[in-house]
């Protein structure tokens, strides 16, 4: 069986989905005996993970960006003489797919109707034509969490029956980190001293300013010894948010983007994750963390409290008192942290790429009617 996957994010810059993509569709290659997987638009391999840039080179990116600019305007017909022979079409930016082909989707999350305002407005139009053209039309679905799965059969009016959860992996350095991983990391980022960490795109939706202020209100002796750590790409966030991050108060840093070799090592030098995002499909950072063995603290909405597993401390992401309380507690409780950690390490073994490989096959499948 023959199935193209839409590959068009890993030409682009991209946090969550260019994971998910290079990983899974990798994943998905190594394990898959009877599948004959193909990416789009004629992409022999992934290159290299790089959020910031595209897997191939300059000229191959603009070409085939320019290719999918044609496709998405012209009509369906162009689509098939485009896209070889396939039985299954996974579509991620491709609008107008090949019509003999089944058709099938990753839905990651819901934001763009729930949170609108936390995006770009262009973002915001263009899932919501995804949803309209795609979507609604598809064979089956993917979905990151039962978190996500309920919000589109809530929103969109989604059939129950065309969806099935597949929770994204973990990559192996994750779980195979080192304390010298963790020094080199530190070292390299001028990490000297203990720190909380706080990941990702700074945008709305990570509630950079909740955490700004919950870290300004605790105890002067707890940010005398740790700092507060931010690593993730400058993005949409607002003007004050980003002129708080580069003129910062003592005891909190702005690394900027790392690099996906070091972020293990970040994870695991860190005393713990802070993660108050208001809403996330899936939510990378909380399992990446587990897997390093960091002890986590994350928000009690969407897929967040599915991923955590009962393994983090769960806080109101709209409460600076609630999220200052947390950080306190646990900074100051070794056993606390201790126990967070265990739970955590178990927790993380949920979410290997290997198994998500192996259960999309089997979706796929069933896609077919195989």
């Amino acid at each position: 069986m023959r199935v193209t996957i839409d590959a068009i994010p890993l030409l682009v810059r991209s946090a969550g989905i260019k994971n998910y993509l290079y990983y899974w569709t990798r994943y998905l290659r190594r394990e898959s005996r009877d599948l004959d997987i193909k990416l789009f638009p004629y992409l022999h391999g992934s290159g290299e993970l790089d959020h910031e840039g595209s897997v191939t080179n300059p000229l191959s990116t603009i070409a085939r960006l320019g290719l999918l600019f044609v496709m998405n305007r012209t009509p369906p017909v162009f689509t098939d003489l485009v896209i070889p022979q396939t039985d299954i079409f996974h579509t991620c930016k491709v609008l107008f797919p090949p019509k003999r082909a089944r058709l099938t989707a990753t839905v990651h999350d819901l934001t763009c109707w729930l949170m609108p305002e936390t995006h770009r407005p262009q973002n915001v139009v263009a899932d919501l034509r995804f949803a309209d053209l795609i979507l609604k039309r598809a064979d089956g679905l993917i979905a990151a969490s039962a978190a996500t799965r309920d919000d589109a059969i809530r929103i969109l009016g989604l059939p129950p029956e065309k969806f099935h959860v597949i929770y994204h992996g973990i990559a192996d350095p994750y779980f195979q980190v080192t304390a010298d991983n963790a020094q080199q990391a530190r070292a390299r980022h001028g990490l000297d001293r203990p720190y909380l960490l706080a990941v990702g795109t700074i945008e709305p939706r990570k509630n950079v300013d909740l955490l700004l202020d919950s870290y300004a209100a605790l105890p002067a002796s707890i940010r005398e010894e740790f700092d507060l750590v931010f690593a993730g790409p400058p993005g949409w966030a607002a003007s004050k948010t980003k002129v708080r991050l580069q003129h910062p108060p003592p005891g909190v840093r702005y690394i900027g983007y790392v690099d996906e070799d070091h972020m293990p090592g970040i994870f695991a030098g860190a005393t713990a994750l802070v993660y108050p995002s208001k809403y996330e499909g899936f939510g990378f950072p909380v399992a990446q963390a587990m897997a390093t063995g960091t002890p986590v603290i994350t928000s009690n909405v969407s897929a967040l409290p599915e991923v955590a597993g009962g393994a983090a401390i769960l806080v109101d992401p709209h409460s600076e008192a609630e999220l200052r309380d947390a950080m306190r507690d646990l900074l100051t409780s070794p056993a606390t942290r201790a126990r967070l950690i265990e739970l955590g390490r178990a927790n993380a073994r949920r979410f290997t790429w290997e198994e998500a490989a192996r259960q999309s096959i089997s979706f796929f499948e069933g896609v077919a009617g195989r």
